[in-house]
């Protein structure tokens, strides 16, 4: 048995594999983000122990004491900052979290070269920007910072007392050197730091130490080794076995993701594509991230009086396909492909005779187009990507499968297993940390549970919508 435990924005998600790669046991525990001021997105690290806890709680004992090794996965970018002793010195400010646009240029003047270095663009997103901000408006903490950690970081930390990173999850944080995986001396003295606040760098499928006695005891656990693991789009890919070039898939959580393995390390910083390690040996990826795809529903489901998402989709069937209702999706900017941490939502296009249906299926409308930017990004030097697998737990609407299909104008197939995509890859990359798998034996597609090809009509509707979509977001620009 194997545990693969996914730190998520929304949650924690615990999951015990068998041998032949069949999850057994599953166990979530909610968690709540904080926004104190506009643009920022916080939540303390201290919940996300206590959901984990809760989680590895409800899972079976008797299959907890048959555990071999433990993976971890989670939200990417997020700054845990801690003093000598450890101990957390703020909330942890998080992916989505936009408040360090300002120090991007200034990351960047301090090291010119920076995008070469990362193989990416200077996000506020991403986790060194963030330490920018606390050096400018937070000096104390900052002054007081001695370590640092992403959030699955942290865990592993709570889990086995050691300060270690994998490259896929260190990737997003402005700090790697990328090609070379390990840390940029550069990089780090243009945010004032030095490697002694870094955590050890090992491969996702590597070994990174073992469960304090104390957590072994209270889980119902021997001490068993904690691999490396990996950010929860590299978690995802291992269990969707999305692990060789050409292949790719498509995660509908918060946010929204076009994950594509690279031949190679293949950055393209004009596209807005992010070019990381992936959670095993001499493999990288690409991909393209909107900050507000299922997010936006969650959202919209609360201000146009929905009891819940479900109500929203379901009325979404009612509208009217030809209304001509426009939303943007940028409710907390964007990145790919706009790299605009002020980027806005809106909708446009409303008349007398517009339903709240309409609105409605707007939404699932402009998250789609919005990803179709996404991947016509990936595509644009080249790369085609044929079929997408589905990944999310946004991922499972049929309406929203069909329009998503129709505004990409490619087949989406869904697989067993994928609905725990991140802590299923987790839990593979486990079992690799053992030794005594290869990843072409472990990290394989399930079976094809669903498949949904476009559909012309759909197709024809969005692609149409597609450029006046892109002139709204370029006009709402413009007018800032």
């Amino acid at each position: 048995m194997y545990l693969g435990i996914d730190l998520g924005t929304s949650g924690v998600k615990a999951v015990i594999v068998d041998d032949g790669g069949i999850v057994v046991a599953q166990a979530t525990a909610r968690l709540d983000v904080s926004r104190p001021q506009p643009l920022w997105s916080e939540q303390s690290p201290a919940d996300w122990w206590a959901a984990t806890e809760a989680a590895i709680g409800e899972l079976d004992a008797g299959l907890r004491g048959k555990v071999r090794g433990i993976g971890l996965s989670g939200q990417m970018h997020g700054a845990v900052v801690l003093d000598k002793a450890d101990r957390v010195l703020r909330p942890a400010i998080l992916w989505n979290d936009g408040r360090a646009g300002p120090q991007c240029a200034a990351l960047l003047e301090r090291e010119p070269h920076a995008s070469a270095i990362t193989g990416n663009a200077i996000l506020a997103g991403f986790t060194a920007p963030k330490l920018l901000w606390l050096a400018e408006h937070e000096p104390d903490v900052f002054a007081a910072t001695q370590g640092i950690l992403l959030p699955k970081d942290w865990l592993r930390l709570k889990m086995t007392g050691e300060r270690v990173s994998d490259m896929s999850d260190a990737s997003g944080t402005l700090w790697l050197d990328v090609r070379a995986r390990q840390w940029s001396d550069a990089m780090l003295e243009a945010c004032g730091l030095t490697r002694s606040a870094m955590p050890e760098l090992v491969e996702g499928s590597a070994p990174s130490g073992r469960l304090t006695a104390e957590v072994a005891a209270r889980w119902g656990m021997d001490r068993v080794p904690v691999a490396g693991g990996a950010g929860d789009n590299a978690a995802g890919a291992v269990g969707l076995g999305v692990v060789r070039p050409g292949q790719a898939f498509l995660s509908l959580g918060t946010s929204g993701v076009i994950f594509s393995v690279s031949d190679g390390f293949q950055p393209d910083v004009s596209h807005g594509i992010h070019a990381f390690a992936h959670a095993i040996p001499d493999t990288w990826h690409r991909m393209t991230v909107m900050l507000s795809a299922a997010a936006c529903l969650d959202w919209g489901a609360r201000v146009l009086g929905f009891a819940d998402v479900p109500a929203l989709l379901q009325e979404a069937e009612e509208a009217d396909p030809r209304s001509g209702v426009i939303f943007l999706p940028y409710l907390s900017g964007e990145r790919s492909p706009h790299a605009d941490p002020d980027a806005t939502g809106a909708w446009l296009g409303m008349t007398g005779a517009t339903a709240r249906a309409d609105l409605a299926l707007a939404i699932l409308e402009g998250v789609a187009m919005g990803l179709r930017d996404g991947l016509d990004a990936l595509e644009a030097n080249g790369e085609r990507i044929t079929s997408l697998s589905m990944a999310g737990g946004g991922s499972r609407s049929a309406l929203w499968g069909r329009i998503i299909a129709g505004a990409l104008d490619r087949p989406l197939v869904w697989h067993e297993g994928a609905a725990v995509g991140p802590a299923l890859g987790a839990a593979h990359l486990a079992r690799l940390a053992l030794g005594e798998d290869d990843i072409a034996s472990i990290a394989k597609p399930g079976p094809v549970s669903a498949r949904i090809d476009p559909e012309p009509d759909i197709t024809a509707r969005l692609a149409a919508k597609q450029p006046h979509f892109r002139a709204l977001y370029r006009a709402l620009k413009t007018a800032r």
